[in-house]
């Protein structure tokens, strides 16, 4: 997360993640879109072959660094994320999903 948020605050030149993040949550969010679509694509064809299982590996490498670009960009950190699926443990996650105060 260091290296995109040196992107973030110092953008240089030919940068593919400033390129993204100058281009705002939309398009962060487009790619990021775009990604978890192709993660899911990849799995699909999941056969128990090396080369199908490296194609999701690549793929999902691909969606976790748009989640990190857009995470610098909401200038939300690792460590934050990390602290709430930590308070999470030990919770059913349907509780969890049904104490959750409705969204305006």
């Amino acid at each position: 997360m260091g290296l995109i948020e040196a992107r973030r605050d110092q953008p240089p030149e030919n940068s593919y993640t400033a390129t993204l993040l100058a281009g705002g949550i939309n398009r962060i969010g487009e790619k990021l879109r775009e990604e978890a679509a192709e993660v899911i694509s990849a799995a699909e064809k999941v056969d128990g072959s090396e080369t199908r299982r490296d194609e999701v590996v690549h793929e999902a490498a691909d969606l976790m660094y748009h989640l990190f670009v857009l995470l610098a960009f909401s200038r939300v950190g690792l460590d934050e994320v990390s602290a709430e699926l930590r308070s999470r443990f030990g919770t059913s996650g349907l509780k969890e999903k049904a104490s959750r105060k409705p969204r305006p």
